[in-house]
């Protein structure tokens, strides 16, 4: 094989890594920013704080910067605000798979990040607008964003050699848990020390940079670029000339058939409302039943989003390394990886409910389980370059369009079960969250594949009739 170092490959994995990373950036830095957006008596929580635990908040006030204009959103309104997000991303998703197979993921996923940058620049006028103005800017981001994710699956599926796919993609997609890492404390302490408006125009600015490196050093395809070496040029291309079609129609209805797709449909729905749940309540848990305010302590609430992003690399790594130098099939190693990905953080978030007071041990269970999630990059994640790479992009808006539906719905149902914040409230929260967890992993081990499926290579339609 050729060389990683400084190949073309690895520099568009580093390259997306950071497009992630500001993504992932721009679509969390609201929910910071919101806290500070808002008169304080307007704030989301009501004063229904469970009395189980001791209070552990320092209530010390320290004098912050108060420039930033103050709004006066209810709480209703708040959720709108916060949820508009997911209302522009779940349209364009399977538009954008579908466009990327046709004018390529290059401009799609730069034109992506770019807008999306563009709109964050205009938050603070938009807020100064209206709420209205301030929801169809949020929903203008998440139209932008949903081409992202399935330009880049369109943008692998020609330029990751079948035995580098974890490695290149769990690069590549990591990005996002870093995003979210650094940018939730790094938003509040932008708030606390300038005002939130910089929240908005320091990673606007940065996006609009990424867009720059993004269109001068990488190309769609191995063929059209620059100065990547004969070497690694024929090294992928070689090892991709089984596995592609060259029909220029969708053959939707077989797609639609596929089973294996469902699969990956039903594990990426399961995972993700785990994840939603846990990334829009975890403040909320941590204040209102451990008494613990996570606004002060940014660094506890971005614990988990961190082991996740060590867990992505690590495991891309190891996914690959078993399927080149052990001979584990591809379908072996995604199921187990989806297993570890799905049924770990389920075990974990049902402990979580059950230790009551103790602190440490909550915080420590919540890493592991958002840790442990980790697993299924290389698990269901990527499966979908394994059964079908031509349309690769356009299945996973396919899976990503139904794994958006948990991000709407999923916090608004915790959000109305846990009505009296009572600690056997929060534990049906885990425990729904738990078994859908549980479903969606043993459904995929049941029916997933990892062989590229007949109708997705070239020929296929010569031998249906």
């Amino acid at each position: 094989s050729v060389p990683a170092c400084c190949s073309a490959r690895y520099n568009l994995a580093l390259l997306a890594y950071f497009g992630f990373f500001l993504l992932y950036a721009l679509r969390v830095n609201l929910s910071v920013a919101l806290v500070d957006m808002v008169e304080p008596n307007m704030s989301l929580a009501k004063n229904t704080t469970s009395n189980v635990c001791p209070d552990r908040s320092s209530t010390t006030n320290v004098p912050r910067n108060t420039t930033g204009e103050k709004y006066s959103w209810d709480a209703d309104t708040q959720g709108w605000i916060l949820g508009s997000f997911f209302y522009g991303y779940i349209i364009t998703q399977i538009p954008g798979g579908y466009l990327a197979s046709k004018i390529g993921g290059k401009l799609l996923l730069g034109f992506g990040i770019f807008g999306t940058s563009v709109f964050t620049l205009l938050t603070p006028l938009a807020a100064n607008l209206g709420v209205g103005y301030l929801i169809a800017v949020r929903a203008l981001e998440g139209l932008g964003q949903g081409v992202t994710f399935p330009a880049m699956h369109a943008m692998w599926s020609s330029w990751a050699p079948p035995l580098e796919r974890s490695k290149l993609l769990s690069i590549s997609y990591s990005g996002a848990q870093l995003g979210t890492v650094v940018s939730l404390p790094l938003s509040g302490l932008i708030c606390y020390y300038m005002s939130w408006i910089y929240v908005f125009y320091i990673f606007g600015a940065l996006g609009v940079l990424w867009w720059f490196f993004w269109m001068c050093l990488v190309s769609d395809t191995p063929e059209t670029h620059r100065s990547i070496s004969h070497a690694e040029r024929e090294y992928i291309l070689s090892s991709l000339k089984d596995q592609l079609s060259t029909q220029k129609s969708v053959p939707w209805r077989p797609m639609l058939e596929c089973l294996p797709l469902w699969a990956i449909v039903v594990a990426h729905f399961s995972y993700n409302w785990t994840f939603y749940t846990l990334l829009t309540l975890l403040p909320t848990y941590m204040k209102e039943i451990l008494r613990f305010d996570a606004q002060e302590n940014g660094f506890l609430s971005a614990l988990p989003y961190f082991g996740c992003w060590l867990c992505i690399i690590l495991s891309g790594q190891i996914a690959d390394y078993l399927r080149e130098k052990q001979n584990f099939s591809t379908v072996c190693v995604r199921k187990c990886f989806t297993l570890i990905g799905m049924i770990g953080p389920a075990v974990f978030l049902v402990a979580a409910g059950f230790i009551g007071c103790n602190y440490a041990l909550a915080v420590a269970f919540l890493t592991i389980s958002t840790t442990l999630g980790g697993f299924c990059t290389s698990g269901y994640s990527i499966n979908h370059l394994d059964i079908a790479p031509s349309y690769a992009g356009i299945l996973l808006g396919i899976t990503n369009t139904f794994a958006t539906i948990p991000g709407m719905v999923g916090p608004v149902i915790a959000k109305n079960l846990t009505r009296n914040n009572t600690v056997g409230e929060w534990q049906t929260v885990f425990y729904i969250a738990a078994s859908i967890n549980l479903f969606g992993a043993i459904f995929f081990a049941l029916f997933a594949s990892g062989e590229v499926q007949d109708w997705a290579v070239s020929g296929y339609h010569l031998h249906r009739n």
